[in-house]
């Protein structure tokens, strides 16, 4: 399946579906706020197997199926989906385990990290070019990661991970010649075998939480929304990739993270000092230099 040609239609569509994505991952920390008491490792496990139900029966009411076998028949492109899947597992649980333990504003630096290894992942790998009003934003955005990684004090393993698992993904996303139903379909394929083990570990031992009541509770309609929650964004992200420069991802990316930031600090009282706005007026000041650009 070729990418869709560089249109104005096509490049508008691209950048509605990357804002609602952004948004939605804004406001996400919320959601999970709601079951901080599940473990991370269980609210992922729900994630993977209501997502791939979903996706399932989206996939029913067209030809994604096809496109999806297609190119599971292909080893080389199966391999970058399992490798997709694992970058994605790995983002989801950090960014889980973060939120519920009282880090979202770290959550949201690793989101403000990653439009700079889109953008590094754009030139480097995709050969795309930048105009110097976009290098100009980039260095604005740069000095206030720096300043924020300083003013930590240690290295921010969370922020780190989170930019790098999800940068790669979305590279290892943009090259695979599948729409985002049948991509998204295939990595959840990939995840639930995993899924499915850990909730029926979690069952077997009696320290499973979905389903306990003998009828389903507010809690258990939460981890059913864990689908839906999860497959939205990643539809709309897919969308958004395939009739976008990474480099003009990466400045859309900032959304989620000055979303969450916000929720981090106005909502949930995380920490706020005089350093970490520095390192936030670089970052927005990047945003509005790449829009003007724009």
């Amino acid at each position: 399946m070729s990418h869709p040609a560089d249109t104005p239609e096509n490049t508008r569509t691209g950048i509605l579906a990357g804002i609602s994505a952004y948004v939605i991952w804004g406001v996400v920390p919320v959601f999970f706020k709601q079951i901080a008491e599940v473990p991370a490792t269980e609210i992922i496990a729900h994630r993977v197997v209501w997502a791939m139900l979903l996706m399932t029966a989206l996939l029913g009411f067209g030809r994604g199926f096809d496109d999806a076998l297609r190119l599971a028949r292909q080893p080389l492109q199966l391999a970058r989906i399992a490798l997709a899947s694992a970058l994605v597992l790995t983002n989801w649980l950090t960014f889980v385990w973060g939120v519920n333990n009282g880090h979202i504003v770290e959550t949201s630096l690793g989101y403000f990290i990653l439009p700079l290894l889109n953008v590094a992942l754009g030139v480097l790998v995709l050969k795309e070019r930048m105009r110097k009003l976009q290098w100009l934003a980039v260095l604005c955005a740069a000095i206030g990661v720096a300043v924020e990684a300083t003013r930590a004090g240690s290295l921010p393993w969370i922020a780190l991970v989170l930019a790098g698992t999800f940068g790669i993904y979305g590279l290892l996303r943009k090259q695979l010649p599948l729409d985002a139903a049948s991509g998204l379909f295939l990595e959840t394929v990939c995840m639930l075998p995993l899924a499915l083990a850990w909730l029926g570990w979690l069952s077997f031992n009696g320290q499973g939480h979905f389903g306990t009541s003998g009828s389903l509770s507010a809690g258990d309609l939460l981890l059913l929304a864990t689908g839906p929650v999860t497959a939205i964004p990643l539809l709309l992200f897919a969308i958004a990739a395939r009739r976008l420069p990474l480099s003009r991802m990466a400045f859309l990316q900032y959304l989620a993270p000055s979303i969450a930031f916000l929720i981090g600090v106005l909502v949930y009282r995380e920490p706020l000092d005089p350093q970490r706005m520095l390192s936030l007026a670089a970052i927005w000041t990047g945003l509005a230099v790449y829009s003007i650009d724009l």
